[in-house]
């Protein structure tokens, strides 16, 4: 299966009044065509500037960034993008919210087509009859449903997932995570999902990448099987402890906890 995005080789730092601060150092990941892929590890290791990064907001000091094949230099319109905070237009509909991102990207997609896709959506994820609600109308949960619509109205290619669900109570953030599998079912694309969540990540990814402690680099990679339609029962299996136990040992590395010469 063909990489859609390749990291290769990636080296960072941010510039700060207090001097250079090295954030990313020789990270490497790959993400296939219609894979789902799950980046954990130590808060501020460099997660969210990886998102940066594949989203063209940012460019490497050294390294390159490759989306099907072409190197990353600027905003791509072919990315969604959903953050923990929503950040829904309060004056504007919950229909018009998610309508907002083809006021920007350039659609073939005539008013009334508009219009359809994000009901369609709207309803893909619970929502229907709340189109033209306002946010302040909506819970959390339903509000985090309606920034993945949003981030998804114009068919991206790339769908990036910067903890959406971390706010979010755990029977929610649970229900959602069934969501996003139906979402993706009926919506191909291909993700990269930032979490702190290793139940998240072994329910949703298709593979678990572990960043290093700051300046990050790619520490250790779990692909998760395949086991066809996932469901909650999923978490309580012997293979999913077993993943669980492996994934918090690389973050109790990854934080210096542990030795590095003890990774199993």
């Amino acid at each position: 299966m063909e990489n859609l995005i390749e990291i290769a080789d990636v080296r960072h730092t941010f510039q700060t009044a207090s001097g250079p601060l090295p954030v990313l150092d020789g990270l490497e990941v790959s993400v296939p065509e219609g894979g789902f892929v799950a980046v954990v590890g130590p808060s501020g290791c460099g997660k969210s500037t990886l998102t940066r990064l594949i989203a063209g907001l940012l460019i490497p000091d050294e390294g390159s960034v490759f989306v099907h094949g072409a190197r990353v230099t600027g905003p791509r319109a072919n990315v969604g993008m959903a953050f923990q905070n929503p950040v829904l237009l309060e004056w504007r509909t919950i229909l018009d919210n998610v309508l907002l991102p083809l006021e920007i990207v350039a659609s073939p997609l005539s008013k009334t087509e508009k219009q359809d896709r994000a009901r369609k959506l709207l309803a893909l994820v619970g929502l229907e009859g709340f189109e033209n609600k306002r946010p302040s109308e909506l819970s959390g949960g339903m509000k985090q449903r309606a920034s993945l619509c949003r981030s998804l109205i114009h068919q991206p290619e790339v769908l990036i997932l910067d903890e959406p669900f971390g706010a979010l109570d755990a029977f929610t953030r649970e229900d959602l995570w069934q969501t996003m599998h139906k979402v993706k079912a009926e919506e191909p694309f291909t993700a990269v999902l930032i979490t702190h969540d290793l139940r998240e990540s072994i329910f949703l990814a298709d593979q678990v990448v572990v960043l290093s402690g700051r300046p990050a680099r790619t520490q250790f990679t779990l692909d998760v099987p395949d086991t066809g339609i996932r469901t909650l029962d999923h978490l309580y299996t012997p293979e999913a402890a077993e993943m669980l136990n492996i994934l918090r040992h690389q973050i109790e590395v990854a934080q210096g906890r542990v030795p590095a010469k003890d990774v199993a």
